[in-house]
């Protein structure tokens, strides 16, 4: 391919990390500490990703075995708990086989997200779509972008891929796989805040999935019928309740139109569900909506072909990879893939965790792009255990480092020295990697 000239509007940099959710936070973050230049490229008006989405999402899955996984991750609610008053805490998850979680004041958090991208000297392009990959050979020379002072073209030595549908690895020929064998992905969701709700009733409830109620609903015609289980959760802010119910199945995440008429669904169920909570369930009586997400949030579509696939298999067996770069004992959340049914089964015994290689977030030929997220590579059953966005900041953090060793070693992302790029995660305080124990706080 002949080399193209740069208009004035174009840019070159060391990283170019496209997609601004907790996966390019982290590889961003952790690029600019490490000196690079760092562009990062988000479609939408935000960061954050899921956070963006779905306002007041818990971090769930930051504690396997009650220990932090540390890292940017620790830094960050680090720093929101340390203010006055605290912006984020450690609490219990009431879902069956989760571990503690981390709640979140949802723009302090935002707002202390950009704070340490700046802190990093990131250059941060919001509303800005990353449209197609210009190859030379095994590398990509540039990647076209475009905003509204239209096409521009950026030219990076490395690639991050952290935009959750693996767009621009997928053009440039990377193989990926949509949903599990059968091509079904898991339900998207659309959620919301209720405000005013009584926590003390709400939650006097034994049942943590307020079935019998549910059954009330659906039976009545006042709840749609996927709504058996309400996954209601105690929100950040004293009576503030999370509401991550409304899963709206059978939608490919990777069809704009598609997205577009989930959403328009979801905000009728959410209406619908709200008003029934108000009816229905005790303590909710004054309570009112709040918060509802802008689109649906998307849980799966495409995932990445990498040097390796992990497998429920491996993670089932508490695998501790070599080139291990997070650690993780999430169950296996998988949310209406083929059916309306949810399953939050353990993948490993109690007291045990896996990690992630490194491998699974390097493609087996392009030279200098790394992905990280949930378009890893990994089957159905580990890509439902590995997803939260905990295990996705980590997985940034660690292409973000590794982004400097390509560079700095001349080499390709495939030769990456692991045990270097080990050695410089724990010293970020990432924890439980190569073989070392964790150890609850």
């Amino acid at each position: 391919m002949t080399k193209q000239t740069m208009s004035a509007a174009d840019v070159a940099t060391d990283v170019v990390v496209i997609g601004g959710g907790t996966a390019g936070f982290g590889a961003a973050v952790a690029a600019g500490r490490q000196g690079l230049s760092v562009c990062l490229l988000e479609v939408g008006p935000k960061i954050g990703g899921v956070m963006a989405f779905c306002p007041g999402m818990p971090w769930g899955g930051a504690f396997p075995c009650d220990t932090i996984i540390g890292g940017l991750m620790q830094e960050l609610s680090d720093r929101l708990a340390a203010m006055s008053p605290p912006a984020a805490e450690k609490r219990s998850c009431a879902l069956e086989n989760f571990g503690p979680e981390i709640q979140y004041d949802h723009d302090i958090a935002t707002l202390t997200m950009f704070e340490m991208l700046e802190e990093a000297n990131v250059d941060l392009r919001l509303n800005a779509t990353a449209l197609k990959p210009r190859m030379e050979g095994r590398r990509i020379a540039g990647i076209e972008f475009c905003d509204r002072h239209g096409l521009q073209v950026i030219t990076p030595k490395i690639v991050i891929d952290c935009s959750g549908d693996g767009d621009i690895s997928a053009k440039a020929g990377v193989p990926y796989r949509l949903g599990d064998d059968s091509g079904n992905m898991m339900g998207v969701s659309l959620t919301f805040s209720m405000e005013n709700a009584n926590w003390d009733q709400v939650f006097a409830e034994e049942d943590p999935y307020f079935q019998r109620q549910a059954a009330k609903g659906i039976s009545e015609g006042r709840l749609h019928q996927d709504l058996s289980k309400l996954y209601l959760m105690k929100g950040f802010h004293r009576d503030t309740v999370f509401c991550n119910s409304v899963v709206i199945r059978g939608i490919d995440g990777t069809d704009p139109q598609a997205v577009s008429r989930a959403t328009q669904e979801g905000r009728r169920r959410c209406l619908q569900m709200a008003q029934f909570l108000c009816r229905d369930v005790s303590g909710f009586e004054a309570a009112r909506m709040s918060n509802l997400g802008p689109t649906v949030g998307v849980r799966e579509t495409r995932k990445l072909e990498g040097m390796i696939q992990i497998s429920g298999t491996d993670l089932a067996k508490g695998t501790k990879f070599p080139d291990g770069i997070v650690c993780c004992d999430n169950p296996i959340d998988d949310v209406m893939r083929s059916s309306d049914e949810m399953s939050h089964d353990a993948i490993v015994a109690s007291g045990s965790y896996y990690t992630l290689p490194f491998r699974a977030l390097v493609p087996r030929k392009i030279e200098n792009l790394m992905f990280a997220g949930r378009i890893l590579s990994a089957d159905p059953v580990a890509f439902a255990s590995v997803r939260g966005m905990p295990q996705c900041m980590a997985m940034g953090q660690a292409t973000g480092v590794a982004a400097a060793q390509v560079i700095r070693d001349e080499t390709t992302v495939q030769l990456v020295d692991t045990d270097a790029l080990i050695t410089k995660l724990q010293a970020q305080g990432v924890n439980g990697l190569a073989g070392e124990p964790l150890v609850p706080a």
